[in-house]
């Protein structure tokens, strides 16, 4: 946050986003550009965490402004700002990556893995309950103000420690602190309480 700066920039900000995503659906580069700048180091380091490599990031970094130049129209600015789309894109992509990875080197480790080893996949049962707890989490997140769904966002779902998610909405530490502390409060009261067992 520059000095000097209101408590409203943030706000400022996202609707400058918003106009950059709009003129990039229009097929302006020089809009791709100035959202690269305005964004990319905090995705960098998203990446880099999930990656520990700096090439990666960095290849993971170009897909991602890749995809927002040929699907800037799916961005839905109902289901969060700016920043945590690209952050989600980023994870995303950043894991896939990982998963490429690891599958690589496992083949090149051995050609002689068991044929009927059991799948990584959770059974059908546990897949349902997975995706009904998702429905939940998604509902009750819906029903938070919406700093606190975005702080919560980039804390748990992009993996930004709680100065980078300062940083990124330009709110004092305290502050976002504080939104990530009421907003899981309010999730704790909305979500069935065994979906906390093992929780933090």
């Amino acid at each position: 946050m520059t000095p000097g700066a209101t408590p409203t920039a943030p706000r400022s900000v996202e609707h400058k986003w918003r106009g950059l995503l709009e003129r990039v659906r229009e097929r302006d580069d020089g809009a791709l550009e100035a959202l690269y700048d305005e964004t990319s180091r905090v995705l960098y380091s998203l990446a880099h965490r999930v990656l520990n490599d700096r090439e990666d990031a960095e290849e993971v970094i170009l897909d991602v402004y890749q995809q927002v130049w040929n699907a800037a129209g799916r961005y839905d600015p109902a289901r969060g700002s700016v920043l945590s789309w690209l952050a989600v894109m980023t994870r995303n992509r950043a894991i896939d990556r990982v998963r490429q990875s690891n599958l690589r080197r496992t083949r090149e480790f051995s050609i002689e893995a068991p044929v009927d080893a059991p799948s990584g996949n959770p059974a059908p049962e546990m897949q349902s309950i997975l995706e009904q707890q998702r429905v939940l989490v998604r509902q009750a997140m819906g029903d938070l103000a919406p700093e606190q769904r975005e702080a919560i966002e980039l804390a748990f779902y992009s993996g930004l420690s709680h100065s980078e998610v300062a940083e990124t909405l330009g709110a004092p530490l305290g502050t976002v602190k504080t939104r990530i502390r009421v907003g899981m409060q309010k999730l704790r009261k909305a979500l069935p309480a065994d979906m906390w067992m093992g929780a933090s």
